[in-house]
């Protein structure tokens, strides 16, 4: 939003803002009168919209000054004062949705909700989320859970446990199980994000939350780091019910994702779910509205929904309660009445951002993390990705090659070579081992030196990767047993293949080891 500064001499027409329009040549606001008596006027301004809504809303967006003068050569120009207005995080509650099955993640996701598998070493999916919440300094969080979720429970309370000192006050982070309640509906699961926001809505109708002015809807499967109090000024500024964070997309990737299309003003005008064809066609977005350099926006001709969304949170409650009583899905039936009935704005995002929905999207984003530049990092001293507090040794390297990797603390590598890997916590390789372009997990607990000696005594594998064994292209899940002289390469370039009595999975031609499988000495994958 612009500052203004009116300067009006004595013969000056002040018609124009007797009538609460002041105009400029990018744009126009309304105000309040100027009395023509007074040597001193100001009037509220805001972004153009319509003047009984602004009186509804009881909006007052700044302050710009006019002043009257005889003489405007001698006038000294007083500094303009006008503030953007600022969201309050105090005011602010975010919902993040980790309940979905995660079945295009599977089978990462066969013991653990998709917001709980590890990422970048010593991360899990769900420290995203919750890490771009505290930074923004939004720190009343809910996180909705359904399946498989032991896992993402526990790591909440040691993560994010409220006494640890990153919260004070009345914040908080609550974990919302799906559970039963009266009625034949409350008796179901979650049958979708609309209908788990739905089922806990009457959170936001205690008296403890009336000063809860908008709503945070958050995906537990994304990588990005991004400023949620950015995104809330938008909102706020636009006068918007409803705030869509978008990315711009190219045609390749554009069918993948729900689409929006907005006018000159970033609002909404057209939402699809994955169109195709002539439909997609019809969603792209005029390349200068966007403001992207030429190249870019030559590429870029869609904008995809994150799947991040802000309410205000009557509307919030109107669409879910009144409009929509039966619909199960923000993104596929919320978000499109929303658009026809309210005002719905969107929210350029131009950072890194990736939805890590499949097998291969989270082994390239995995992937990409090794990268000189990364296109994303963890590390950022302003602004941190917390996770599980561990105390676990540095990690130990003899006589390896290490080769653009990552490696997560208590890591015992022994003469090993590897290249372009993401290695976690607690991973052991030993001599001769090779990792090409792997993503390993690591593990859980350790063993003993004694405990490892009896397994190899009795023929059985201990946890890790063993000697002389080869891997490349390959996600390994927490607590492998990986045996000697193994190669786990996919020579025959199968792209899928089901093989749960041998340990393992293929997906779009990478490997994936399950959670505690064993692979006997001398396997060949």
């Amino acid at each position: 939003m612009d500052s203004a500064l009116a300067i009006l001499n004595n013969t000056s027409s002040i018609n124009l803002v007797s009538k609460g329009v002041g105009r400029k040549t990018s744009s126009s606001f309304w105000g309040e009168s100027a009395k023509k008596e007074s040597l001193n006027s100001r009037f509220f301004i805001t972004q153009p919209c319509n003047m009984n809504l602004m009186n509804k809303r009881k909006l007052k967006h700044g302050i710009a000054h006019a002043v009257y003068t005889p003489d405007m050569n001698s006038m000294v120009y007083p500094k303009v004062i006008f503030q953007n207005p600022k969201p309050n995080p105090e005011n602010v509650a975010a919902i993040i949705l980790g309940g979905g099955a995660g079945t295009r993640l599977f089978p990462l996701t066969s013991t653990r909700a998709k917001p709980a598998v590890p990422i970048g070493g010593c991360y899990r999916l769900i420290d995203i989320p919750m890490s771009n919440c505290i930074n923004s300094g939004v720190k009343k969080i809910y996180v909705l859970t359904q399946y498989n979720s032991f896992s993402l429970n526990g790591h909440l309370s040691r993560t994010y446990n409220c006494g640890n000192g990153v919260f004070t006050g009345t914040d908080f982070v609550e974990v919302l199980a799906a559970t039963q309640t009266p009625g034949e509906a409350g008796k179901e699961w979650f049958q979708g994000t609309a209908d788990a926001v739905r089922r806990f809505i009457w959170v936001f109708e205690d008296a403890k939350h009336k000063n809860i002015e908008n709503v945070l809807i958050l995906s537990g499967d994304h990588l990005c780091r991004m400023d949620y109090m950015k995104f809330l000024e938008r909102h706020t500024e636009s006068n918007a019910d409803v705030t869509i964070a978008c990315v711009p997309m190219d045609e390749s990737r554009a069918s993948d994702y729900e689409l929006v299309k907005i006018d000159r003003m970033g609002r909404v005008r057209q939402f699809a779910e994955k169109p195709k064809g002539s439909d997609l066609k019809e969603m792209q977005v005029d390349p200068n509205i966007l403001g992207l350099p030429a190249k870019e926006a030559k590429e870029n001709l869609y904008m995809a929904s994150m799947g991040v969304y802000v309410f205000r949170t009557e509307i919030l409650l109107k669409l879910l309660r009144l409009s929509c009583p039966s619909c199960n899905d923000l993104g596929s039936e919320i978000i499109p009445t929303a658009v026809r009935d309210h005002k719905v704005q969107s929210y350029l995002f131009r950072d890194y951002w990736e939805d890590i929905g499949t097998i291969k999207s989270f082994y390239d984003a995995n992937m990409a993390l090794t990268e000189q530049p990364p296109k994303f990092e963890f590390y950022d001293p302003k602004t941190p990705f917390y996770t599980s507090p561990r105390f676990l040794p540095p990690t130990k390297v003899l006589k390896s090659k290490i080769v653009d990797a990552i490696i997560s603390h208590g890591c015992f590598l022994s003469e090993c070579n590897i290249q372009r890997s993401v290695i976690g916590v607690r991973s052991c390789l030993a001599s001769g081992s090779v990792l090409e372009d792997t993503m390993m997990m690591g593990a859980d607990y350790y063993e003993t030196d004694s405990e490892i000696e009896s397994l190899v005594a009795r023929g059985k594998v201990p946890i890790g990767v063993g000697e002389n064994t080869k891997i490349r292209n390959c996600i390994i899940d927490k607590n492998a047993r990986i045996g000697r002289d193994v190669i786990i390469a996919n020579c025959d370039g199968v792209q899928e293949a089901d093989k749960p009595e041998e340990g393992f999975y293929i997906r779009s031609g990478i490997i994936v080891v399950v959670k505690n499988a064993t692979i006997k000495d001398g396997t060949v994958i």
